[in-house]
């Protein structure tokens, strides 16, 4: 007797180009019954680079550079390109070291917005994209407080590892989709904080401000952009404005913060008046 596989049991056919819809659909209703099990409704929002490391990690990783070249310069090897591959070394940890303030002070305003929320009647769990960098440290901040919970949004990379250890394993996806995982992003949160970051941070950024532009998300939206030294190199949007491809007022889409301190209060004064706007 020929046994006849069900359609919604057939993985050729759910991997194959016919079924992109309902893996598109999948990835939205999947996510959706785990937030409605976890009584998850409103997050915050962290992105940034998935490239950083902690002030400890990149501090030891500076120290080992210097003393490799140091060693070169008392003792040569003799050997024609060591003396170059470390001074790359020491420029690659330093640069490294540089950023790696943004990995602790993302974990720490993590945890202070997690230990504030797990004190209120309504929480608001703070959510990354899953990977390393600071995406890494937002989760590990909210798991610095007992109890605490964090959303990580995963995204299938083939280099990129896995979804982070810290973020609360029934809260872990892993998306194929780039923009239903955006959706996701934007569709819970109540908050938002751009750390820096690389193209990936720029697109989910640019992403939640046209939307917000545009009208298409109408909720108040607090958005924190992080680092004033890093974020003034890069992006200059007061240019933008004198050319006329943004209004000034578009300019007041963003709070700029360079402090933790500054950063959690703007954004828990700001919920809060959402908050009571709508009670």
């Amino acid at each position: 007797m020929t046994v006849t596989e069900k359609a919604y049991k057939n993985l050729e056919f759910l991997t194959s180009g016919e079924a992109r819809t309902i893996r598109m659909l999948c990835e939205y209703e999947e996510p959706q019954r785990r937030f409605s099990n976890q009584k998850v409704r409103d997050t915050v929002v962290i992105f940034g680079s998935a490239r950083v490391k902690s002030g400890a990690v990149s501090g030891v990783a500076l120290q080992a550079a210097q003393a490799e070249l140091a060693a070169e310069h008392a003792t040569p090897s003799g050997h024609p390109d060591r003396l170059g591959h470390l001074e790359r070394g020491l420029r690659e940890a330093t640069r490294a070291h540089r950023i790696a303030r943004y990995y602790d002070e993302t974990r720490e305003l993590a945890r202070r917005l997690t230990e504030w929320s797990m004190g209120r009647e309504r929480s608001y769990l703070v959510c990354s994209g899953g990977g390393p960098g600071i995406m890494e440290a937002a989760n590990r901040g909210a798991a610095d407080v007992p109890g605490g919970r964090s959303v990580a949004l995963g995204i299938s990379l083939p280099f990129e590892e896995k979804v982070n250890a810290f973020a609360t394993p029934e809260l872990a996806f892993e998306f194929h989709y780039f923009f239903m995982r955006k959706y996701w992003f934007a569709y819970l949160a109540k908050a938002v904080v751009i750390m820096p970051g690389g193209f990936g941070t720029l697109d989910e950024m640019c992403e939640v401000l046209t939307l917000r532009q545009t009208g298409k998300i109408k909720k108040r939206l607090p958005m924190v952009l992080y680092g004033k030294e890093y974020w003034d190199e890069v992006l200059d949007m007061d240019a933008m404005v004198h050319w006329g491809t943004i209004s000034e007022k578009d300019l007041l889409l963003m709070h700029r913060s360079d402090s933790v301190d500054d950063a959690f209060n703007y954004l828990t004064t700001a919920i809060e008046a959402n908050e009571a706007a709508i009670a």
